[in-house]
């Protein structure tokens, strides 16, 4: 056939910027989610939160997203969604069994890192395969973070001098 168009026009619907602060993120999965009409609305409208949210596989070999809050839209006319259920995922098998390896090393984690649709309309969400950080992890990042801004910043300001 014809080569596959690998640049895709994406609208980002919601990012967990915490999950970069509390987390080493080691690997990032796309997965489909299941939504039902309201819901797309109200992402497409950007109400969603993904700060407390995860992924597990349950035990039929599953995999679902927890804690994510999609609000109410407020034109729905009919069958309003909670908006703390629990939302199925969508991934192909083959990545499925290699993330339920994975899994079972100690201290990972499958955590929401952001919401977005593709250029068919279609939502997804990236997943990161994430490893707790200890606070002394958490505070070097904030100095090298820090340290960065403080570099560009004196760049910046030799440029323009």
């Amino acid at each position: 056939m014809g080569i596959k168009d690998t640049s895709k026009a994406v609208k980002i619907v919601a990012k967990n910027k915490k999950a970069f602060h509390d987390y080493h993120i080691d690997d990032t999965y796309e997965a489909g989610i299941m939504l039902s009409g309201p819901e797309v609305k109200s992402l497409r409208a950007g109400k969603a939160n993904l700060r407390d949210g995860y992924a597990q596989i349950d035990n039929r070999g599953e995999l679902y997203l927890h804690n994510v809050h999609i609000s109410f839209y407020s034109f729905a006319t009919h069958n309003p969604n909670e908006p703390m259920r629990v939302r199925k995922l969508l991934l192909h098998k083959r990545e499925l069994q290699k993330l339920i390896g994975k899994l079972k090393e100690k201290g990972l984690a499958l955590i929401p890192l952001k919401i977005y649709f593709i250029a068919n309309g279609k939502a997804k969400v990236e997943l990161g395969l994430a490893r707790g950080k200890k606070q002394y992890d958490k505070r070097a990042s904030l100095k090298e973070k820090q340290s960065d801004r403080e570099l560009q910043r004196v760049m910046r300001h030799n440029q323009v001098g």
